[in-house]
Parts: C-alpha cells; sequence; structure tokens
C-alpha cells in the first residue's frame, strides 16, 4: 500500500512541477525570480523520478512527500499570480511580492529538509544535485531581492508620484520598453490586469489602483503619441477582413494562417522570420527597417533579421484560391528567397523554386514522387548549412516527419530519417525538430521497424537530437531507449556504433539511467566487453560507468561478476577504459564491500598505485577514491577483529 501511495505521490510531485515550469514568465517584470524558482523545482525531478521508480518505501518517505506537495500549491498559485497580474504593479509592489516569493522559497527549503534521504536508494549524484538545491534556496531566502531593474522602479515611481507633471518622452519609452507595452495588445492586456485587480478588490480598489490605471494611460498616450500608426501594428485586437471590392460580398475570406498577421491581407510573398512565424514580405520588411527586433506577433527577440521563403504556405495559399474560383495572388518580381528583407538575395532563385518543387512532390500521393523528393532532400541537406536552413524554414520538417510513419516504403522511410539526421546539424533545427514538428516518436517508429540502414541513421538522429538537454527527457520518455538496445545487440557494425553514441548520450541524463537498465543494457554491455572484435570495447565500457551510479543499475552490472573484468581493464587497458574501469568499481564498492575483497584478491592495489601516480587526471582521481575505500575498511576491519583486509584474504 505505501509503495502504491508513494509511486502516485513521486508522479503528482512531477507533474505539478512540469505544470508550474509551463507557466508563462516570459513578459514579467519579476521574470527572473519566476525562471530561478522554476528551474530549482525542476532540477527535482529526476530525484522523485528514482523514489517513484524505487521498490523500497515507509510511511517516512511518503510523509515528506506529502509535505512537498503541499509546498508546491503556494509555488503554483504565486507564479499563476505574478505571469497574470498587472506589471506597473509587480514593480511598483516589488517588496510585498518579494515577501511572497521568500515565504514560498522557505516553505519549499523546509519541505525538502524534511526528506529521509537516507532512507532512500537514489545515487549520491542525485543528492548531491537536491544539496545544490536547498543551498540555491536558503540563498533566495536571505538574499531578498537583489535583482531588480531599480532604474525602472525608480521611473515608474515618479510617473507614479507625478501624475499630473510633465514627463520628460526618454523617461516614458524606456519604462514602456521595459515592461514590453509597446503594442495595442500589450496596452490593453495590462489594462485587463488592472481592471481585474479591481474586480478582485470588491469594486473598491482605493487611490493606487487609480493612479496606476493613470500611470498606464500615460504611457499608452505616449506610445501612441511616439507610434502615429499604432492602430495598424501588429497584434492589434480588432480584427480587419480583406477589402472586397465592389460586387465581391459573396467572396470567401482567406483561412486566418494565408493571411499576415501585420496587414491582415492575404498574403503574396510569405517569408519566415527566425521566431518561425510568417509573414507577407514587404510587411516584415517595414518593420524591420523601423528598427525593431523582435517578432511582431510573439515579441521574441530575433536571432536574425534574415527571411526565407515560405514555400508550402504558398502552394496552400494558391491551392485555396483555385478550388474558390479566385486568382492567385501574383508574386513580386523581386522577391528574395533568403535573405535579409530588404537586401538582394545570394542564392540563385531556381535554387528555391527547386526547393519549393521538392516540397510539393513530399505531399503527391504517388510513392515514387515522394521518394524521389525525400531523396533530393536528403543531399541538398548534407552539403551545406545554409541549405539546412532554407529547408526547415521552408516547412519541409513536418512532411519528412509525416513520411516516418505513413509510408511503407523502406527507401522512402530511409530518406526521410537521413534528411532530418541531416537537418539536425544544424543547432537551430534541432528544437524545431523535436518540439514544434513532434518528430522523435516518428523516428523511434523508424528506429523499431525500418531498414538496417534507416534503423541506424534514426540512432545518429537521437544522438544529434539529444546534445540540447531538454532533449534526452523527451526522447527517453518516446521509448527511444529500449530499440536502441536492440540495435547496439544484433545490429550492424555501424549500427551498434549510432546506438552507443546515443545511448550514452541519453544516459548523461539520470532519468534515462532506470530506462537502460530495464531494458537490458547491462547484459548486452558485458558481452561487448568480452568480444574485442566487436570494436565496441570502449563505448560499452564508457556507457557502464554511467549506469553503475544508478541503484537498479548497481545491482545488475553486480549480479553480472564485473570485479574480474573491471581489474584486467585496469590493468591492460587503454587510458581511457582504466579511468572507467575504475569508475564502475567505485561505485560498486561503495554499495556493497564484497567487491572490494574480490579486487584486492586479484592483485588491484599496486595497479591503483601505478595509476594514481601516471594516470590520467580523472584516472588518478577514481584510483585514489579507490584507495581511500580500501584504507578506510582496512581500518574498520582492524577495529573488529584485528585483521586487515590482507590478512582476511589469506584466511578466505
Amino acid at each position: 500500500m505505501a509503495k502504491s501511495e508513494k509511486h502516485k505521490l513521486a508522479q503528482t510531485l512531477i507533474d505539478s512541477i512540469n505544470e508550474i515550469a509551463s507557466i508563462s514568465d516570459h513578459h514579467t517584470p519579476m521574470k527572473k525570480h519566476c525562471g530561478n524558482l522554476s528551474r530549482r523545482l525542476k532540477l527535482l525531478i529526476p530525484m522523485l523520478e528514482e523514489i517513484r521508480d524505487n521498490q523500497e518505501s515507509s510511511s517516512e518517505v511518503v510523509k515528506a512527500l506529502l509535505s512537498l506537495k503541499e509546498s508546491l500549491v503556494p509555488a503554483k498559485d504565486l507564479l499563476s499570480f505574478v505571469s497574470q497580474v498587472s506589471k506597473i504593479y509587480l514593480v511598483l509592489e516589488r517588496d510585498q511580492v518579494m515577501v511572497k516569493f521568500q515565504k514560498v522559497t522557505a516553505l519549499l527549503e523546509q519541505a525538502l529538509s524534511g526528506i529521509p534521504y537516507e532512507n532512500l536508494e537514489i545515487s549520491d549524484e542525485l543528492k548531491e544535485q537536491v544539496e545544490l538545491v536547498l543551498v540555491q534556496l536558503r540563498r533566495a531566502i536571505g538574499k531578498g531581492g537583489d535583482v531588480y531593474d531599480d532604474e525602472l522602479y525608480r521611473d515608474l515611481l515618479s510617473l507614479y508620484s507625478d501624475i499630473g507633471s510633465v514627463t520628460e518622452s526618454d523617461m516614458l519609452r524606456s519604462v514602456a520598453e521595459k515592461l514590453q507595452l509597446m503594442t495595442i495588445t500589450d496596452l490593453t492586456q495590462e489594462s485587463l490586469a488592472l481592471l481585474d485587480m479591481v474586480s478582485s478588490s470588491g469594486g473598491d480598489p482605493g487611490e493606487s489602483f487609480e493612479k496606476m490605471s493613470m500611470v498606464l494611460k500615460k504611457i499608452k498616450d505616449f506610445v501612441q503619441t511616439d507610434n502615429p500608426n499604432l492602430d495598424d501594428a501588429p497584434m492589434r485586437l480588432k480584427s480587419r477582413l480583406p477589402k472586397l471590392q465592389d460586387g465581391d460580398q459573396d467572396r470567401p475570406v482567406p483561412p486566418e494562417d494565408f493571411r499576415c498577421p501585420i496587414s491582415l491581407e492575404l498574403m503574396t510573398d510569405p517569408v519566415i522570420v527566425s521566431s518561425g512565424q510568417t509573414y507577407e514580405r514587404e510587411c516584415i520588411k517595414k518593420w524591420l527597417e523601423g528598427g525593431h527586433l523582435t517578432c511582431p506577433k510573439t515579441q521574441e527577440t530575433l536571432t536574425s533579421d534574415t527571411v526565407t521563403p515560405n514555400y508550402v504556405l504558398r502552394s496552400l495559399i494558391a491551392q485555396w484560391c483555385e478550388s474558390n474560383g479566385i486568382e492567385p495572388p501574383k508574386r513580386p518580381n523581386n522577391s528574395q528567397p533568403s535573405s535579409k528583407a530588404s537586401s538582394s538575395s545570394s542564392t540563385p532563385d531556381d535554387e528555391h523554386n527547386k526547393i519549393e518543387e521538392l516540397l510539393l512532390k513530399l505531399t503527391s500521393q504517388h510513392p515514387e514522387d515522394q521518394r524521389s523528393a525525400a531523396g533530393e532532400i536528403r543531399l541538398l541537406a548534407k552539403q551545406n548549412n545554409h541549405n539546412r536552413v532554407a529547408i526547415a524554414a521552408s516547412g519541409a520538417i513536418p512532411l519528412l516527419v509525416n513520411l516516418l510513419t505513413i509510408s511503407n516504403d523502406y527507401r522512402t522511410q530511409e530518406h526521410a530519417v537521413t534528411s532530418i539526421l541531416n537537418l539536425s546539424i544544424c543547432q537551430e533545427n534541432k528544437g524545431r525538430i523535436v518540439y514544434s514538428c513532434g518528430a522523435v516518436p516518428g523516428i523511434v517508429h523508424v528506429l523499431q521497424r525500418g531498414s538496417m540502414e534507416a534503423r541506424e541513421n534514426a540512432a545518429a538522429t537521437l544522438f544529434s537530437l539529444s546534445v540540447i538537454d531538454e532533449n534526452k527527457v523527451t526522447i527517453g520518455a518516446a521509448g527511444a531507449i529500449p530499440p536502441l538496445v536492440t540495435l547496439l545487440s544484433e545490429g550492424s557494425q555501424r549500427g551498434k556504433k549510432d546506438a552507443a553514441t546515443a545511448l550514452f548520450n541519453l544516459c548523461i541524463f539520470q532519468g534515462n539511467k532506470g530506462k537502460a537498465v530495464r531494458a537490458g543494457l547491462v547484459p548486452v554491455l558485458m558481452r561487448l566487453l568480452t568480444e574485442p572484435e566487436s570494436g565496441m570495447v570502449d563505448e560499452a565500457l564508457a556507457i557502464l560507468a554511467i549506469l553503475s551510479s544508478h541503484p537498479d543499475g548497481k545491482s545488475v552490472v553486480a549480479a553480472a561478476d564485473p570485479v574480474p573484468v573491471m581489474v584486467d581493464f585496469i590493468r591492460n587497458g587503454s587510458p581511457r577504459n582504466k579511468e572507467n574501469a575504475a569508475a564502475v568499481l567505485v561505485h560498486l564498492c561503495s554499495w556493497n564491500q564484497q567487491h572490494l575483497i574480490e579486487a584486492q584478491k586479484l592483485g588491484i592495489m599496486s595497479l591503483l598505485i601505478e595509476m594514481a601516480e601516471n594516470g590520467t587526471d580523472r584516472g588518478k582521481r577514481k584510483a585514489a577514491q579507490l584507495l581511500n575505500r580500501f584504507s578506510h575498511f582496512n581500518d574498520q576491519q582492524k577495529q573488529q577483529s584485528g585483521l586487515g583486509v590482507e590478512d582476511q584474504i589469506s584466511l578466505i
């Protein structure tokens, strides 16, 4: 019963933390405080996953988890409040809000301190990670609000205190920019937030809310004066439908996605900016030339002023026009497929027309067209980074992902997954592939059922994507680890290499170690260690060193009689293999002292002394750790029976 309750509690806590982390705080003056709190809570997830999956349980652990669950409620409430409340209020009442943060932080620190870590089967690394969170929480309690923008506070306080006075435009501009109140939508949302606070006060907000509203009006008047065309700015609330000519009252209204978010007109030359949003080229060109550095729709800071044609959308618009009896919009002759919005293209137009043609073939109902298009995109994406950016920005990734699961043609699958592999080489594409396009389940599908070459490239793709830490979690949760273990065991030589590199990267994340152990990875690794001809010894030993730090990993590794193998690597292996073998023994010997006696009997002491003196830096550290464990164990035995380790061995 306790085990079932513990499992449910731990999962509830994981879900709660993920929900808290998903609360938007990007546009609040307290975003740093919100981000720090969310980040610290997310660091607890690996520990909670271990607690959830461990077999042992106790009423004391359950009680501690319940306390942590209770402490998360005010944390979630506070972040929800901060993400929705008036920005002006947050700045002017920053001390009051900060007290709430400190109270929430203190509750979390108290709950974490009450967890009986000595009764939990979690790794030393996780205990250190939780201790780090505790240190950060305690520091946050004592530090208070020392990360404020004091200049913003002083300027806003000046506006608040001197409502009737004339205010310098520079101050208003600074306040509006820092609070991100530069568009009609932003100003309207801030007004609604103040209105909600008035409503929640029972209709009697007092003088402070009235003065905050007057401050907002001052900011709004300045922004509208500074930007006379604000009514035509992006994200305005009032929606304007495309203009209809006389006699065109029955003309169908284009879908919202076909209209530019700035002009709200049907797009003739849609282009994608670095935030992933699509605009009419001329509209975004004027926006960028006006000195704006953000995406008009999302307000994200643009990493580049380069725009890329959205060929797929352009084709869909043309198809919609044709099906509705409307003349398709004509693209301007000076369209620049991939360039700054205001500069000339450095890439031949026919190259981009070729990409557009290939994307249309990907959506074809003819398998031959899909296969040939995916193959050509595979080659284009392999050539250079410019092609990778252009292909991804044009909307190719979702179409390739679709082919991973719907195509019954092995060759098409292989081309599609390899195209995604080549596109993932570009750092900007990794997040888009995993999150925007949801490619991981499709890649795992190919890894399970594709041809050997497709499985190899699927494994390589997962390795490429897992370079980003957040992706490790997503890939592990999608069920990628069992088929990777199968490929490591049964694949071709290249397949084994690809699977090993992917598994190594994924198992760096604590939460994936248990998944790998349960998928049967340890026996496969031990077998590869005894097969030098496999060429997989280095990779197998490196992964084993990671898994042996996991509670379940230790027990499974120990059952495989690893000590003689590890001692032999310390005696005859390469410098890298020596340090990994020593790392395995460090974890095993801290778990079961019988391994110390066995290793001593095999003559490890002289090997460790040599390694401590002449090994690699990591090897020296691991050798020193083992020597310390031998010394400590020897002292214990002397105290208990007057016999040292060597004496005990002589009696065995």
